[in-house]
């Protein structure tokens, strides 16, 4: 029996290690046809709650350029992509139906939006006879090579680090086809621009770590540049939480976020390095960030959409502010703290900011202004050119202290961590401008400046940069009075009262916000 598969690209846009792919090109009948395509879902380009971009510029951008790659990398072996926009649960059923297909491949998500679609195309597919079959393909361990089930993941990261190194193990890539069928004659699509989505064109900020540019090609670039050129895994663990410079980290997350590159091909490549030139400490820790990513998907896979309660996976109902006064100061970076500040300006003029930044700001907003987590994970979402549901939501759940893992009341002390990461003041002279004939010494806080000394810098507190939003401690105590009060409400209801019902979605998770609460106009 021939077989056409229409092959749906999501967020996995490569041809090595894909194995939807992989599988089409294993069906034995020569007549057999492999359909790629891809869908711009205008969905991915609306509005977050809180009103804003979905996908902004920057990660719009990138998501093109990968596209674009995409088809150059099907062209090359014979096949090309099909592109269309629309919403793939009305797209796809037409292609099947004009080109007779029989199966459709693609690689499986696990957080409610995806899932929904995913849900409706099956539904749209059933009257036509056609067969959906879906893959796993985004993290490093396949589920079917993990210790436990899905539902059976430890709520404790170390816990389940040292049972999947200790009995995991990670299957090898699948081979990259080297010719597929050509495609049978239809209309290709035109690659949209980014003013169709209405966004424009962002430009390259001269500040920025690194040139992002999306797809395949540029991915693999990067780590053999990373790698095998300029020698920097070997120092990984001890460079990694940098803030200045292209390779203090090795800066594959907006690749992996959009599938451009696959984890296993990259455990690989770290094999081979530890095998030709050093295996030590980095080598180590640049898979074990892998392996943490991991962990974020397969939380999200056991808890669903409570990764997006307000009240968390832990369930802690904190009274959390919506003071868009205070949040605006943040993503704008003035706030008067430098570290937030410079990176809060790193992400609106790059589309990306580093792990250390990452959370420094996000435990200031959640720690020190006490503002709805929620609202610093949308605007993550909006921005971030290495944007990833499952990671994102995780990893605000767990800065706020309502998520797995969670440690009680974290606080970032952002003047230490300054001084810690940039003692002399780079990083934030870098991106902030008006501070950069302030002393080493006075960079981290700049409202103890002396009007002397402020004359000599060239900079008025108040003025040309802002006083401190808050004061560092007394708003963590605040705040810290306020989430240990809530725990133990928490604490007290969980040994009395039966888990409430799970909402359907993640819009439904928002719907239970009084209106009161969301953005004004």
């Amino acid at each position: 029996m021939t077989q056409n598969i229409l092959i749906w690209y999501r967020n996995d846009l490569r041809i090595h290690d894909h194995e939807p792919l992989y599988r089409a090109t294993r069906q034995k009948n020569p007549a057999s046809q492999i359909i790629p395509v891809y869908c711009f879902d205008p969905r991915h380009f609306g509005k977050t709650p809180y009103g804003f971009p979905k996908t902004g510029a920057f990660r719009g951008q990138f998501l093109l350029e990968s596209v674009a790659d995409l088809r150059n990398s099907l062209k090359a072996i014979a096949s090309n992509l099909i592109i269309r926009t629309g919403k793939p649960e009305e797209i796809l059923p037409q292609l099947a139906k004009e080109l007779n297909i029989t199966d459709i491949y693609y690689s499986k998500e696990v957080t409610s939006e995806e899932i929904a679609v995913e849900t409706a195309l099956k539904k749209a597919l059933k009257p036509l006879g056609i067969s959906l079959t879906s893959f796993w393909g985004h993290t490093l361990y396949h589920p079917n090579n993990l210790p436990f089930s899905i539902s059976e993941i430890p709520e404790v990261f170390t816990q389940f680090r040292k049972e999947v190194e200790k009995k995991g193990s990670v299957n090898p890539t699948f081979s990259t086809p080297k010719q597929l069928p050509p495609l049978p004659k239809i209309e290709i699509g035109e690659l949209p621009d980014l003013t169709d989505f209405g966004l424009e064109k962002p430009e390259f900020s001269p500040r920025s770590v690194l040139q992002f540019k999306g797809g395949e090609t540029e991915a693999i670039a990067r780590l053999k540049q990373y790698f095998w050129e300029k020698d920097c895994l070997k120092i990984y663990k001890e460079t990694r939480n940098g803030m200045l410079g292209a390779d203090y980290s090795s800066k594959f997350s907006p690749w992996l976020a959009m599938g451009c590159i696959s984890p296993r091909y990259i455990y690989e490549q770290v094999q081979k390095y530890e095998q030709q030139r050093i295996k030590n400490d980095s080598t180590y820790w640049l898979v074990f960030e892998l392996l943490w990513r991991d962990y974020f998907r397969f939380i999200g896979a056991k808890h669903g959409n409570k990764i997006f309660y307000l009240c968390g996976l832990q369930g802690i109902d904190i009274p959390w502010q919506e003071d868009w006064e205070k949040f605006d100061l943040w993503r704008q970076g003035m706030t008067g703290f430098p570290l937030v500040d410079a990176n809060m300006r790193e992400l609106a003029a790059t589309g990306f900011m580093s792990n250390r930044g990452r959370q420094n700001v996000a435990s200031f907003l959640t720690k020190n202004l006490g503002i709805n987590w929620q609202m610093g994970a949308e605007w993550f979402e909006s921005l971030l050119i290495d944007y990833d549901v499952c990671s994102n939501y995780g990893n605000w759940n767990y800065t706020a202290g309502v998520g797995n893992d969670a440690r009680g009341f974290r606080f970032f002390n952002i003047i230490k961590q300054s001084k810690d990461y940039d003692r002399l003041g780079e990083y934030v002279k870098h991106w902030l401008p008006e501070l950069a004939k302030v002393a080493p010494d006075k960079i981290h806080e700049p409202w103890q400046l002396s009007p002397d000394q402020q004359k000599r810098f060239n900079v008025i507190i108040g003025v040309d940069y802002p006083q401190p939003v808050v004061d560092l401690f007394k708003s963590a105590d605040e705040n810290k009075r306020i989430y240990e009060g809530a725990l133990s409400r928490h604490d007290s209801r969980r040994s009395s009262q039966k888990p409430g019902k799970k909402s359907g979605n993640k819009s439904e998770v928002y719907a239970k916000v009084p209106k009161a609460l969301k953005r004004p106009g």
